[in-house]
């Protein structure tokens, strides 16, 4: 198990609902990364994101698919490419990754609690 984080710590990770309005292979990148549109709704807006799916995922499979993602870090440079929020997954049993999905439809844009 990690370091133990106070209540006030985890309030502090904003991590929100989006849905994925567009996505483009990203073969510049050092490793296989699909360039990724989501959509967080009227508050966030639309945020970009380099994800290393690929091993699960192509660009046409996941257009409408919901994802939960880290919306508060600040952007990070990937390759030439500026990803504004962190899509988060878990590894499968060859540590590729899988992402963490709601199990029923909800809106966009709705917080982590």
């Amino acid at each position: 198990m990690g370091n133990e984080i106070t209540f006030d710590d985890f309030l502090n990770v904003d991590i929100r609902v989006g849905t994925i309005t567009q996505a483009e292979p990203y073969p510049e990148a050092r490793r296989p990364a699909i360039k990724v549109w989501v959509d967080f709704g009227a508050e966030l807006g639309v945020k970009k994101s380099s994800a290393q799916i690929t091993k699960h995922y192509s660009p046409e499979t996941l257009i409408g698919k919901q994802v939960i993602a880290v919306v508060n870090f600040p952007p990070r440079q990937i390759g030439k490419f500026m990803s504004e929020v962190l899509v988060l997954g878990m590894p499968d049993d060859e540590g590729e990754v899988a992402l963490i999905t709601p199990d029923i439809a909800v809106p966009n844009g709705g917080r982590l609690f």
